[in-house]
């Protein structure tokens, strides 16, 4: 990852200034509108802004690079579980058990790719049959992917020394002496190597290559994820953060694929100059890890929020992370049988009328029928109702009918296919319920008082 201690701070958004990043008051790395002015990493600070005097300066943050890749770690272990980390910034994938499942090689490639820059990171990947030489492919731009070892060694000869990242004084002293690329080294003589500069780059040499085990501590997602992008400038309209947004979103989905999981709250949290942050709850009927739907649902959220102030930071959490595997296909699509997505529509009204607007249904132990269903959240799962012969569509209060020649009418006379249920409570209800068709063919679900006035009545309507 070349670019992370610049990414850091614009992956949130872009900035209309030339951005660079310094260090011990020298540019360490700079985007392309300082580049094209003349800025040049290693350049003093002061001949920098004489270069570009509007340009902007970061000073270099190794805690926010670190946690940044950490973040990247946690993303890419749903590709391997052999996840190991190359500070200060780099990633390495063990990757031979997942070809087959991810569709071969390239297939790995474009989604390894594809994710990292919705992420907002630019990268350079390359694959070799040991850790070190994939790095050092990776580290020198070398985009190359080398199946067999003995193919190694030949490729690493024309790569720089600066790959071994040693001193300044012994890539000095190796200029000095006429080496300048891993092939030199391996020109010379290992005794006269070790003497002068001792056995650290043969030994880095030899692990490239394979001669020497180069063990690794392969990373472990943590059990909750959390993630924050600091914006370069403030933002006043709540529209203009989904961008960022959606960076720690697609970070997060695939922290839950690497975790098999989903999550059913996650947290974004808006972060001002002198106020409390702002927090945002997305709340989801069943657990879920969809990209799209996560960014659907918090674009419903920004539509309608009025920020407090301007947002410096934009952080996302989730906490609870709950057991979801992946979804099996069948061997054939069943025609005109779309799977389910109920849960989804229950979502994006909650984000976009609140949470209170919207509620499902549940039965209460209630022998009359317009009492017996009362709302309840939504996103229950126990509103498996049986309705047996019972209509789900109630009138708010029952119609009464006429009656022409003891028989019900509506828009004509009803036929009684149904019935009679008797509904009986105590001394103040007692109904015979029936199923009747209609002239048109529709069916209604009426019944005939006993008690009071008696007389028949209309009460639901089937769909």
């Amino acid at each position: 990852m070349p670019q992370l201690p610049l990414e850091i701070f614009l992956r949130g958004s872009s900035t209309p200034e030339p951005f660079a990043v310094e260090e011990r008051h020298c540019v360490f790395v700079c985007d392309h509108k300082a580049f094209v002015r003349g800025v040049r990493a290693g350049m003093a600070v002061a001949a920098a802004l004489a270069l570009a005097p509007r340009l902007r300066l970061a000073p270099r943050d190794p805690a926010t690079e670190t946690e940044a890749l950490l973040g990247v770690a946690g993303w890419a272990a749903q590709f391997t579980p052999g996840v190991a980390l190359e500070f200060p910034d780099g990633v390495l994938l063990e990757v031979s058990g997942s070809l087959k499942l991810f569709g071969g090689l390239e297939s790995l490639l474009e989604r390894l790719r594809q994710g990292l820059t919705e992420m907002g990171w630019s990268s350079v990947l390359a694959g070799a049959p040991t850790p070190r030489a994939a790095f050092w492919l990776a580290w020198a731009g070398k985009q190359k992917f080398i199946g067999e070892s003995a193919e190694l060694e030949p490729v690493l000869a024309a790569l720089p020394l600066e790959v071994l990242r040693c001193s300044d004084e012994t890539l000095a002293a190796f200029e000095a002496i006429g080496v300048r690329t891993l092939g030199d080294l391996r020109a010379l003589p290992r005794e006269g190597v070790a003497r002068r500069f001792g056995q650290g780059p043969l030994a880095e040499l030899d692990r490239a290559l394979g001669r020497i085990p180069d063990p690794r501590n392969f990373f472990v997602p943590p059990s909750r994820f959390g993630a924050a992008i600091e914006l370069p400038a403030e933002v006043t309209q709540a529209e203009a953060l989904l961008f960022a947004a959606r960076r720690l979103i697609v970070q997060l989905a695939g922290f839950l694929a690497a975790r098999s999981g989903g999550v059913q709250r996650f947290v974004l949290s808006l972060r001002h100059r002198d106020k409390a942050p702002t927090e945002i709850t997305i709340g989801l009927v069943a657990p879920s890890r969809d990209t799209e739907h996560f960014t659907l649902l918090v674009r419903e959220r920004f539509a309608s929020l009025e920020l407090a102030a301007p947002v410096r930071e934009l952080a996302l959490k989730a906490d609870d992370v709950v057991p979801l595997p992946g979804r099996n296909l069948g061997l054939a699509l069943e025609q005109d049988k779309p799977p389910g997505q109920w849960e989804h529509l229950v979502e994006r009204l909650r984000a976009r009328l609140g949470t209170e607007a919207v509620c499902g249904i549940a039965s209460r132990a209630e022998h009359r029928p317009e009492r017996a269903g009362v709302t309840a959240d939504a996103g229950r799962r126990q509103l498996q109702l049986d309705f047996g012969d019972r209509p789900f569509w109630l009138l708010e209060s029952p119609r009464p009918l006429a009656e022409i020649g003891a028989v019900p009418h509506h828009d004509g006379p009803l036929e009684l296919l149904v019935g009679p249920e008797r509904i009986e409570t105590a001394r103040w209800v007692a109904r015979d319920y029936f199923v009747a068709r209609t002239q048109n063919e529709s069916l209604v679900w009426i019944y005939r008082e006993w008690r009071g006035e008696g007389g028949w009545y209309l009460h639901g309507v089937f769909a």
